[in-house]
């Protein structure tokens, strides 16, 4: 794992996914994106297809999913296929890796963009919180049931978190709240989950030229929010009372940035297992920082012995570990 210290990188919050991964040549790679189809997913299946990566994108809705990427993504160097596959349903999960390990052809990106945030109380699988089952068990089931691919093509693995992590610790004594839901909460979670995951899969992957990253795309507007009344992102200060974005919010093509930044950029050649802001490997949290709520990655979303625990306890739950 390396050290939660950022890099020189000539990229910072402003910078784009096309501006990132200019000059990169990916042809003949091959990459799952899930979520490719809005928000950040669509703007780095663009970047990656723009540089002559495969990509597959793997969608709950996929009638829906190739119109979109039909429609958005023509003329590209690269291939972007869709096919079903639902994250909070573990026998579609199972489909989906069990086409892809028949394909047999290795995976050089894995980008676990898909999300959903602040949602009524749901449960999915067997009774699984639905934020946790979907955001970290859905992507770990996919993730490691991909390890022969990605151990092949010595992939890079991104997990998407964010801020959100700063909200809560793993809730070992609750994980899916059965005494009582709150949504804030239930998010924080599932992102320090995601983040957890790409702690101790670097830690896994490393001796087979697979690494994992962790990254917080920053704020931006998209179909993430559809869960939450206009009121309470009024409150939060999203949106003003016009309904005008927050200017301080990223672009789409800039909150891409950072997960195409960690999948191909050759200045984390050597690096993994951490978390990453704004096109950099951030710094610790400073909690004397006023901005602490926003800026740096809290220990415990970076802990490498609750990163062990977690896994653990996602192969008990899920029946999926690497072989």
């Amino acid at each position: 794992m390396t050290t939660q210290q950022p890099i020189h990188s000539p990229f910072d919050a402003s910078s784009t996914a096309a501006e990132v991964i200019d000059g990169i040549d990916l042809q003949g790679r091959f990459a799952v994106v899930t979520g490719g189809y809005s928000g950040l997913g669509l703007e780095t299946v663009r970047a990656l297809a723009g540089a002559g990566c495969d990509v597959v994108v793997p969608a709950r809705r996929p009638e829906h999913a190739l119109e979109v990427v039909d429609e958005a993504l023509g003329g590209l160097d690269g291939t972007v296929s869709v096919t079903a596959m639902d994250l909070a349903d573990l026998d579609s999960v199972s489909a989906f890796v069990a086409e892809l390990v028949g394909a047999g052809r290795p995976v050089d990106i894995c980008i676990d963009n898909a999300a959903i945030m602040a949602c009524p109380e749901a449960r999915v699988g067997p009774g699984w919180e639905s934020q946790f089952g979907t955001n970290h068990l859905g992507h770990f089931a996919m993730t490691v049931g991909l390890w022969p691919l990605l151990a092949d093509g010595g992939a890079r693995v991104v997990v998407l978190s964010s801020t959100g992590h700063k909200l809560s610790d793993i809730r070992w004594d609750d994980i899916h709240f059965e005494d009582g839901y709150d949504k804030w909460l239930a998010y924080g979670q599932a992102k320090t989950a995601n983040a957890l995951f790409a702690v101790h899969l670097d830690r896994l992957g490393a001796d087979h030229d697979v690494r994992a990253f962790a990254v917080h795309p920053g704020g931006i507007m998209t179909e993430l929010q559809r869960h939450l009344p206009v009121e309470e992102m009024r409150e939060r200060g999203w949106i003003d009372e016009d309904g005008a974005v927050n200017p301080l919010f990223k672009s789409p093509e800039q909150g891409a940035a950072t997960s195409v930044w960690a999948a191909t950029s050759p200045l984390l050649a050597d690096e993994g297992g951490v978390y990453c802001e704004d096109c950099n490997i951030s710094s610790i949290t400073d909690p004397e920082n006023p901005a602490a709520r926003f800026l740096g990655v809290d220990p415990h979303a970076v802990d490498a012995g609750t990163a062990e625990r977690l896994w653990a306890y996602s192969v008990e739950v899920t029946g999926v570990d690497l072989r």
